[in-house]
Parts: C-alpha cells; structure tokens; sequence
C-alpha cells in the first residue's frame, strides 16, 4: 500500500513539473518559429518596382497656324469640303506592334526596355490621335475613326514603320516613321501615298528621354501628314 502511495505521488509530482514547464516551452517554441520566419523574410528577394508607363500625345494646332505654312496664308483656315473622311486603325510592321519600348543600338538588331512601357500598342494610340489632328484642320465635313456606321468618301490608311530609340549615336535619337495612303473608297482608288520620317533627339540617355523625343516627333509628323490630307483631298 505504501509502495502504491509513492509511486501515485511521484506521477502527481512529474505531472506537476510538466504542467508547469509545458507553457514556457511552447512560448519559446512559439517565439522559436517567428525569429525563423521573419528570418526567412529577409532573405527573400524584395518585389520588384512596378513598370513605367507612358502614352503617345501631341498638341496640335491647325494646319493654317503651323510654321511650315507660309506667312501669308496663315490668317485663313483650309478650304472646308463637304465630305467625310474615315481613319483606319494604323498597322505596324514586324517588331513594332507592341507596347514594349523599342531601341537600337545596332543596325538590323532590335531592343526592349525592361521596366519601362507604353500604356498600349503605339498604333492603338496613333489612331485617335490620327482623327483629332485631321478634324481640326477643318477640312473636312467630318473625321470618323473606321470601322464606323457613317458613310465616308475618303479613307486614310496608315502604316507605322519604325518608332524606336537609337543609342548608336550620342544623343540618342527617336525615329518615327509612318507610311500613309489617301484612297477614294468608292473606286478603290489610291489618291495619293507619301512617307514621313521624323527624328528628333533626346533630351536624356532613358527611355523618358525617348518618350518626350517621340511625341515632339509626332506634333511634327502629324502636321504633315494633316496637310497631305488636305492637299490630296477633292477640291471643294
């Protein structure tokens, strides 16, 4: 009976230690895992920062009032004809129909900036911007962007042939060059077509360097391209 006492007192006692152990242990094991994991937290990489964005723009003023139109003819607008011209969406040749960034730093070798983008395709932003600057040249009854459900006279095709950065010489420089058809939809007739390269160089050796050389660029390309439209365009 004895012996049974002391062996029921030493389990209540080892059962005691335990109890009273136990806590501390899981609180050290506890504290144990979080030094673990916030040391594996440091040793991951950080994320990596987001990309560059940027977007085509060009301010553009009427064909009348740009410096490429003699003095004497500035004072009055483009004759108005009573048509309706239709913008087609811009294609691109092989390389440029992406939002990546294009640059050059070699001939016949094409680049990409890493984090740094347009915010869409250049010919998805060329086309609106295409129609704001031939609509407010006033030569026309109305500018629509195609496909559209008003019925037009004329269509302006266009092609991007390059829009890209070039660092083979110093400043880098942007080229942009666009290939454009004036057709007669009716007769399928090609009116006219022209070739317009700009080149403008950049301000700083990046890719937001490249984007303020390329939309300086585009304000030029874009007030030829207007009077070629309304040089080609039936008469009133």
């Amino acid at each position: 009976m004895t012996s049974n006492n002391t062996a029921w007192r030493a389990r209540r006692g080892a059962f005691a230690r335990f109890a009273a152990v136990a806590p501390a242990a899981a609180t050290l094991a506890s504290a144990l895992a979080m030094s673990l994991l916030g040391g594996c937290s440091t040793l991951l990489p950080p994320p990596p920062p987001p990309d560059n964005i940027y977007l085509l723009e060009a301010r553009v003023a009427p064909v009348s009032s740009s410096a490429s139109t003699p003095a004497d003819a500035r004072s009055a607008p483009p004759p108005k004809r009573d048509l309706v011209l239709a913008v087609s969406m811009p294609r691109a040749r092989a390389g440029f129909d992406t939002a990546q960034m294009v640059w050059v730093r070699q001939a016949h070798g094409l680049e990409v900036y890493s984090r740094n983008r347009w915010a869409d395709t250049p010919t998805r932003m060329l086309a609106p911007l295409l129609a704001q600057a031939l609509e407010r040249s006033g030569a026309f009854h109305a500018v629509v962007q195609a496909p559209s459900a008003v019925s037009a006279v004329l269509r302006l095709d266009t092609e991007l042939i390059r829009l890209q950065q070039d660092f083979s010489v110093r400043p880098s420089r942007v080229q942009f060059t666009l290939n454009a058809q004036l057709i007669d939809i009716g007769t399928r007739r090609v009116i006219a077509s022209a070739e317009f390269d700009e080149t403008e160089n950049a301000a700083t050796e990046d890719a937001y360097g490249g984007v303020r050389a390329a939309n300086l660029a585009l304000e030029r390309l874009l007030v030829r391209l207007t009077a070629f439209c309304t040089e080609h365009a039936p008469p009133p």
